[in-house]
């Protein structure tokens, strides 16, 4: 017994299979997130140590060849690049296509940390890091207000930056520009020589005082409590008062008396402008498992709330991109092309075969297959990107073929005098191995796709997934779903020309 026959003979058991299938596709497409580009696997590690002072042939030697020779005994290693600049050494590790980055980043830290002892004192502990296409920011920002930019700049750094990144999936919040405070000291050199002092000195002087260390605690019978010996400086009139030196005579040498102290900024190393005005940019990066337009609608929210909040110091913030608007846009497009191919394939089909019935079970037909493709997505864990809604799109043309054909053949044999009944009990004697070819031919054309490696693969697979389950599922509605609908509700019918407008009559 067929499939056709056991939908006809049994419609309780289509009626449930589909209602679990779309259920489950409503569910699953909630749960789907919206992604510009599918998660590209890229296995690239970073190593940048800094060597303050030194030149590239000193970096070369003393620095890289010792990372490098530690960093290639990694596993899957593919390609390593190792570029010497003055005072900083860049290795680039790249491994080959499917190696675990995480294994690979934490073997590569334990193999750094036991030849850090020979590397020179002075060189700053390496750093590793890892590309990856998830770590790029979703939304550039701008941010403008009235305040004073050194006071602005502390204003974010302490408030509005945290606010940003508690927001959920949001994993970074970067400050690009902005002006930070600086305290500068010119030293007299003259000045020096006179007091008989080095510049050292001077330095020594100033990280000696300023610090914050404990002391120990005090005990008693009730309460321990911690001593802490708080030496940060919080005034420029503290900084100038500190004894740098004692002279043969016993007086002291103060900071003001060699050097002239400065309340001012730092030199700007990056400048962030909107429509010529300088401002703060900030850059907005997701969790690998974040929902972009989730995140970038509730930064949109919080971003309002703010400027409510600091209404009086003028503060705006201006979008400069985001890529979920490029997703929403990408997924609005389906959803028009779906609507479109819907109501172009009932009146098409209303034209050719005259029957309202036949256009309404088309109409059912087509949602279906598309809904019940979304609950494969979520199952497998794809994301709503620009390569899955572009299969979406495609196969929207696929979907209506199977459907169209059966209902032709429905229509066909009921013309010859068979019952609706009849006719849809024989669809698949009639068309089934036909319809079935056609359908693995688009399966065999999109699936080896899967098989593909490198970046290419992490783009095009869930593209040719998404082609194949849709395909399928259209073939199953087809020979399920859509001969059960013409068993019951098809009738052999014309279209009559007084219930036409007057136009078409002409």
């Amino acid at each position: 017994m067929s499939i056709t026959n056991i939908s006809v003979k049994r419609p309780t058991l289509v009626v449930v299979l589909f209602s679990i299938l779309v259920l489950l596709g409503l569910v699953g497409y909630n749960t789907l997130t919206y992604e510009l580009l599918p998660k590209i696997n890229s296995p690239v590690l970073t190593v940048t140590t800094v060597y303050p002072g030194a030149g590239p042939s000193e970096v070369e030697t003393a620095v890289s060849k010792k990372v490098e020779n530690a960093v290639s005994t990694l596993e899957n290693l593919d390609q390593l690049q190792t570029i010497s600049q003055e005072g900083v050494s860049v290795i680039v590790v790249t491994l080959t296509y499917g190696a675990n980055i995480d294994n690979a980043l934490q073997e590569a830290q334990r193999k750094i940390n036991a030849i850090k002892s020979t590397l020179p004192d002075d060189v700053k502990d390496p750093t590793l890091g890892k590309f990856s296409f998830d770590e790029m920011p979703i939304m550039r920002i701008g941010a403008t207000s009235d305040m004073d930019e050194r006071e602005f700049t502390t204003l974010f750094d302490k408030t509005i930056q945290p606010e940003l990144a508690r927001i959920e999936g949001v994993a970074k919040v970067d400050v690009v520009g902005g002006e930070n405070r600086e305290i500068k000291i010119n030293v007299n050199n003259d000045k020096l020589n006179y007091y008989n002092i080095s510049i050292l000195q001077v330095s020594n002087a100033i990280s000696r005082a300023n610090l914050n260390f404990p002391t120990g605690s005090l005990k008693n019978q009730d309460q321990d409590v911690l001593v802490r010996l708080s030496g940060k400086f919080t005034s420029l009139h503290e900084l100038s008062n500190l004894a740098v030196a004692t002279n043969t005579d016993g007086s002291q040498v103060y900071l003001k008396d060699i050097a002239e102290l400065y309340d001012s900024k730092q030199e700007a190393s990056s400048l962030t402008r909107i429509n010529g005005k300088n401002s703060l940019g900030i850059l907005i990066t997701k969790t690998s498992d974040g929902n972009t337009v989730g995140i970038s609608d509730e930064v949109k929210k919080t971003m309002e709330t703010l400027e409510q909040q600091y209404a009086a110091e003028n503060m705006k913030f201006t979008i400069a991109s985001d890529s979920a608007d490029f997703t929403l846009e990408a997924a609005n497009s389906v959803i028009h092309d779906l609507v479109i191919a819907v109501i172009l394939v009932a009146l098409i089909m209303l034209f050719f075969l005259h029957n309202i019935r036949n256009a309404l079970i088309v109409m059912v037909a087509i949602p279906v297959s598309i809904v019940t493709t979304f609950a494969v997505m979520a199952l497998l864990g794809f994301s709503l990107n620009l390569m899955s809604l572009l299969a979406l799109s495609l196969v929207i043309g696929i979907l209506v073929d199977d459907s169209i054909v059966v209902l032709e053949n429905i229509h066909l044999r009921m013309e010859q005098g068979s019952t609706a009944w009849q006719a849809a009990m024989d669809t698949w004697k009639e068309i089934g191995i036909s319809v079935t070819s056609i359908t693995l031919v688009i399966v065999v054309v999109f699936l080896p796709i899967t098989f593909v490696t490198g970046i290419v693969a992490d783009l095009l697979f869930q593209f040719s997934i998404v082609v194949v389950a849709a395909t399928v599922i259209s073939w199953l509605v087809s020979f399920t779903l859509t001969p059960w609908l013409a068993s019951r509700f098809t009738k052999l019918s014309h279209l009559n020309k007084q219930m036409l407008p007057m136009y078409l009559q002409q």
